[in-house]
């Protein structure tokens, strides 16, 4: 079980960096599309293989942990990604009106 977990955790941060620098190499491309597709292809290939693996020996548990670590994983590359200076502030779309 906790190796299902390690494995989610190693199979979910290779997920949602590889989403993240999809992102940034997809704004800075002359052709996103092909970035995005390719980048999702690999990952939900990449993913999809490694529940395969740890659920061949027919473990409900062990998928359970590894899903468990994929999703801890998510959170952890989202901190791990957030820019280090203070959030910009909320730009005011309204107009000043005469009373």
């Amino acid at each position: 079980m906790a190796l299902a977990l390690v494995a989610g955790l190693a199979l979910g941060t290779v997920f949602f960096y590889g989403l993240w620098l999809t992102v940034r190499l997809a704004l800075a491309s002359r052709v996103p599309a092909l970035w995005v597709l390719g980048s999702f292809w690999l990952r939900v290939g990449a993913a999809g293989a490694g529940f395969y693996y740890v659920g061949r020996g027919g473990d409900w548990r062990a998928l359970l942990g590894c899903l468990f670590g994929f999703v801890a994983a998510r959170y952890l590359v989202a901190a791990g990604t957030r820019p280090a200076g203070p959030p910009n502030p909320p730009v005011s779309n309204s107009l000043p009106h005469a009373s």
